[in-house]
């Protein structure tokens, strides 16, 4: 077709992307897959909206460094420290195993090339951040066992993503012209020198000009400084022959670590989205569907290998830290896919001729399908919890009841409190608890969170609380309450069944979040739902009547305080977290 005039395009594939995320977000699915199947339907091999593939390329690399820039805004020191011991050694061990792996599987399996098979082992290395908590946010499981472990392992993935792209350029003229040795130090060197006029540029040169720039109170020559120094960096990179990404995320980092780091982070978020949107748009585009069913047996095995690696790999790697079969399987159903940062690795490879055309092709028809068979995996999975549940964990690390010594009364009374979970909410139950004196017993599948009750000589079990057996170890006929307090939805569910079934005298306390628990279980004898939303909720209308001169009888008016009353509000049928 004849070439539009820029405005025209860019205005097409914005609302080709609307259309797209919109269809995506009825269906439950992350927008970037809407993004990527609507940039195939208006791409060049299909219905040929858009022809300046020019235009569309640069937008795309103006959104991978906004992409870049921001991660280094929104990366801290703190979030190692919270991703533990799996995200730090578990994640690094993941992408080198899946790397090697990869590396073999190209080279004995495809017939590849060393280059190329090496790209194929960095890209299904990294996950996708966006996918992955899309899909924990709608199912309501980001503070899981599961979902912690996930998110672990995705921030240490962004960010190997940087040493990934400066380690890239290498592998073709390293080959090529140069031992690899000599290359590799001549860019560490580039690295060090950039990184060290960054450094300085963020003690000295940054905070003046923002600040100079703040003082004049102009949002709009704000965001053009942030935009500048993140492009400028980006371009001073790409230019002494680093990755262009390294440079935006290096200058993010940078400002960080300044005052005006929040305000740049909000300022340049609704642009970056902008532009981020326009480089999955542009990925479809370069996406043939002719090419997958030409190529169908090749992209069925590349999808059998991707998704066996990882999961093997990811499933590994959470047994290795002591965490359970199940638990172990939900990570590695919910890691297998690859993520958008490999979208970047494989441009890149088109770009230092690493790669072929069909290669491209491959792992782009690979990334948008086990995308969209993510979150199908993760309800599989959650369908069969029940019966992953009932698996003996007999293989475990054993771990016995330890006595409690703040109370004379003996574990085994019955008015003893099983508490299943130790996270923010069952630690300060098991406080509450221990300085009463009333005996406890505290269950958790987290091997770090027992470990932190052991250190405080708390009375603890190793264990999924949902496996009758491990609730059998509880001794859980002789207590009188259960109180569920991990936030993994169906983990609560499946809990509480398996625990009234052992002793269907036991009352127990459960906490909710979504209609969809709640009517599971509020028909059942004996248990009790709590919403710490709903609750919080409450003491917030509390406060705000109070400020506002209300008194404490019309607040009590007011405020639903009957059982049947909070039933109307608490879980709304619309509710979605």
């Amino acid at each position: 077709m004849s070439q539009l005039n820029p405005a025209v395009s860019i205005a097409i594939l914005l609302a080709a992307a609307l259309v797209g995320g919109m269809i995506a977000h009825r269906l439950r699915q992350p927008v970037i897959l809407g993004y990527l199947v609507i940039g195939v339907a208006v791409g060049p091999h299909a219905l040929g909206l858009v022809g300046d593939l020019a235009l569309v390329e640069a937008a795309a690399t103006m959104g991978v460094a906004l992409l870049m820039f921001t991660l280094g805004l929104e990366i801290s020191v703190s979030q190692f420290r919270d991703v533990g011991k799996v995200g730090l050694w578990g994640g690094t061990a993941q992408i080198v195993a899946t790397f090697a792996l990869g590396l073999l599987a190209g080279i004995l399996l495809f017939r590849w090339s060393l280059s190329q098979s090496a790209i194929f082992g960095l890209i299904i290395s990294l996950s996708s951040t966006a996918v992955c908590l899309k899909i924990l946010m709608d199912r309501g499981e980001l503070d899981s066992v599961h979902g912690r472990i996930m998110i672990a392992i995705l921030v240490l993935q962004d960010i190997s993503v940087v040493v990934m792209m400066v380690v890239e350029p290498l592998m073709g003229t390293a080959v090529q012209t140069l031992p690899l040795l000599k290359a590799l130090v001549e860019a560490i060197g580039k690295a060090a020198l950039f990184t060290g006029i960054a450094i300085a540029s963020g003690l000295w040169v940054l905070p003046w000009l923002m600040g100079r720039v703040g003082g004049v109170r102009s949002r709009e020559l704000f965001l053009l400084t942030v935009l500048v120094m993140c492009l400028g960096a980006a371009l001073g990179t790409q230019l002494i022959g680093l990755s262009a990404v390294f440079g935006a995320f290096l200058i993010g980092l940078v400002i960080r670590e300044s005052r005006f780091a929040h305000q740049a982070l909000a300022e340049i978020t609704p642009l970056r989205d902008i532009f981020a949107t326009l480089f999955f748009v542009s990925l479809g585009m370069l996406l043939n569907p002719l090419f997958m069913l030409d190529h169908w047996a090749l992209v069925l095995t590349a999808l059998a290998v991707i998704i066996v690696i990882k999961f093997l790999v990811v499933f590994a790697i959470a047994r290795f830290f002591g965490y359970s079969g199940r638990i172990a399987a939900i990570v590695g159903a919910g890691l297998f896919q690859i993520g958008e940062f490999g979208f970047i690795l494989a441009q890149g490879g088109i770009s230092y001729g690493l790669i072929s055309e069909e290669f491209y092709s491959l792992i782009l028809a690979s990334a948008i399908i086990t995308m969209l068979l993510t979150p199908v995996s993760m309800g599989l999975v959650a369908r069969l919890y029940p019966r992953l549940a009932r698996v003996p964990t007999d293989k475990m690390p054993p771990a016995k009841p330890a006595p409690v010594t703040t109370s004379s009364s003996p574990p085994e009374e019955p008015e003893r409190v099983v508490i299943a979970g130790y996270g923010r909410i069952g630690e300060s139950i098991a406080q509450v608890l221990q300085d009463t004196g009333i005996p406890y017993l505290i269950v958790d599948i987290d091997p770090e969170r027992i470990s932190d009750a052991r250190s405080g000589g708390r009375p603890r079990i190793f264990g999924d609380a949902s496996n009758p057996h491990v609730l059998a170890k509880a001794d859980l006929a002789k207590a009188r309450t259960l109180v569920v307090t991990f936030p993994d939805p169906i983990a609560v569910v499946t809990t509480v069944k398996t625990a009234l079934q052992m002793n269907p005298k036991l009352r127990v306390v459960a906490r909710v979040h979504r209609a969809r628990e709640a009517d599971l279980l509020k028909n059942m004898s004996g248990v009790e739902l709590i919403s710490p939303e709903y609750e919080a909720s409450l003491e917030f209308l509390r406060r705000i009547m109070t400020a506002s001169g209300w008194k404490k009888s019309d607040i009590q008016k007011a405020l639903p305080t009957t059982e049947k009353e909070r039933e109307l509000v608490e879980f709304s049928p619309h509710e979605e977290v």
